[in-house]
């Protein structure tokens, strides 16, 4: 007995050598020269900046095609590699609040946020409700009408606040929210000149405007226009603002009447995933995606160079899926397949609210049920200010939020293997930058199928053309391309799915 469970114990012993030098093996082929051929090409100005539905994007998607083709990765909608997505584009027509006679301009003296149209003017008798806290609205009635909530501050960081704010007038029966910020009066106009850089053209999404519910924008007013809806000095409705609730302040400002008009303008963009499928053999309905997102911001920008390359956001991401790709169809030609399946899989929309690959989870090609996990790589080419001089490194995010076995085998693999510094400093749901949300994993991970977010950090370059391709680390790149690899390598090949025992 003692003989079997030694020769047991040796058998695996060699199995699992074997499996860790073939992995070693196959991650050699992940190289910094390929890595810098295929990104030189997808980061290149001849493609635009690669911008939603645009040209550009377009010559990237027939670039990953046809690589997927070349390395026999399978084309797995339809016979194709592309999943194509028909996205509404909505930009700001005209669009208007009125007090009295005078009226007030979008990205002048108010700002519209929302996608929604009005159907024409629209008349309501406003409502000052300080706040909008639950204190407030005891004494206040606002059914059918719009209010005016004030917020300390305008900043890009308000946008929980102002949610929490206007869900809570809808729920109170209000049609329309109007917000005034405190501050330097000289704010509102210095805050609407910035976003009218972002807001002008347009947004996208994955649905059309549902025009039956005008409720679903808001308008943010410059302090003068709040003064004029109510007829009182702004210190008076920020006195009204601060003092005891108990004294019910806000019942003293009388309710008056705005007008506003939100006209939209909307048309259909075309754009797709490119996705290559690359089947298991014993385990090979379940499936591995790994992801990056092929899009970037296109042509925008100061100076003489006006095109968003994006090499490192997310070009980097983007060809070390190629890498991956291509070490992974080289082991199965030669007989090392992986068990399960593995997609490899380039998202569009991803600067526009993940959109790209929203659409997937909601039709995905390979049931979400059988989805092990979503190894997804966006921005890996170069070192961020807080580390300078320090030793090679890569933020990791989520490994552990919903399987405590993927963020056991990712840190393994890296120690056995690449001994890159894995930094969590992002890791915290809670942390303000709000990273976990902010790529395309979450969309898997609110479906309860476990992430990784492999990320670099944020640099001076970012979203801006000087995002180049000489400014990647390609070795460090390379690196860390590897060390996705050794993780997905043992996903793909390990006897049991890792559990997911968190949610």
């Amino acid at each position: 007995m003692k003989k079997y469970i030694l020769g047991l114990a040796l058998l695996l012993s060699h199995w699992v050598g074997a499996q860790q030098d073939l992995a070693k093996q196959y991650a050699e082929t992940i190289t910094s020269s390929d890595l810098k051929e295929n990104l030189s090409i997808l980061a290149s100005d001849a493609l635009e900046g690669r911008n939603t539905g645009s040209r550009g994007q377009k010559m990237a998607a027939a670039y990953i095609s046809n690589y997927f083709e070349s390395i026999g990765l399978a084309a797995p909608v339809n016979g194709s590699h592309y999943m194509p997505i028909d996205l509404s584009s909505t930009r700001p027509g005209d669009i208007y609040v009125k007090v009295g006679t005078v009226r007030y301009s979008n990205f002048a003296e108010v700002l519209y946020n929302g996608a929604t149209e009005s159907g024409g003017e629209v008349s309501l008798e406003a409502v000052y409700v300080g706040k909008g806290t639950e204190a407030d609205y005891a004494y206040l009635n606002v059914k059918d009408k719009a209010v005016v909530f004030y917020i300390d501050s305008l900043s890009f960081g308000m946008r929980a606040l102002l949610r929490k704010n206007s869900t809570l007038a809808t729920e109170k029966g209000a049609r329309m929210c109007l917000v005034v910020a405190g501050g330097k009066p000289e704010g509102f106009k210095m805050f609407a000149g910035r976003m009218k850089g972002f807001m002008s053209g347009g947004s996208l999404s994955l649905n059309k405007p549902d025009s039956n519910n005008p409720n679903k924008g808001m308008f943010l007013i410059d302090q003068t226009v709040a003064s004029k809806i109510f007829n009182q000095p702004f210190e008076k409705l920020l006195k009204a603002t601060t003092t005891d609730a108990a004294k019910k302040p806000l019942a003293k400002i009388k309710p008056s009447r705005v007008v506003y008009q939100v006209a939209m303008e909307t048309k259909i963009v075309k754009t797709e995933n490119v996705l290559g499928y690359l089947e298991g053999t014993d385990k090979k309905d379940e499936v591995i995606v790994v992801s990056a997102h092929y899009d970037h911001i296109g042509i925008g920008g100061n100076g003489e160079d006006k095109i968003n390359n994006g090499a490192d956001d997310d070009g980097s991401g983007t060809v070390t899926v190629l890498q991956l790709a291509k070490a992974f169809t080289q082991a199965k030609k030669e007989g090392h397949g992986p068990r399960r399946s593995i997609l490899f899989m380039t998202v569009t929309g991803e600067e526009k609210g993940l959109l790209g690959s929203e659409y997937y989870v909601e039709h995905p090609v390979y049931p979400l049920a059988n989805t092990v996990a979503d190894l997804n790589i966006d921005m890996v080419g170069r070192r961020d200010p807080q580390h300078d001089g320090k030793p090679d490194y890569v933020y990791v995010i989520g490994s552990d939020k919903l399987s405590s076995e993927l963020h056991e085998i990712n840190e393994r693999n890296n120690k056995t293997y690449t001994q890159l510094d894995f930094d969590y400093t992002y890791n915290d749901q809670n942390h303000p930058d709000r990273l976990y949300y902010r790529s395309d994993h979450w969309n898997f991970a609110k479906n309860n199928v476990p992430i990784i977010f492999y990320f670099d950090g944020i640099h001076v370059d970012y979203h801006k053309p000087s995002d180049e391709v000489d400014k990647i680390d390609f070795d460090l790149l390379a690196k860390r391309g590897k060390s996705v690899f050794y993780t997905a390598w043992e996903l793909a090949n390990r006897d049991k799915r890792i559990v997911v025992d968190k949610k």
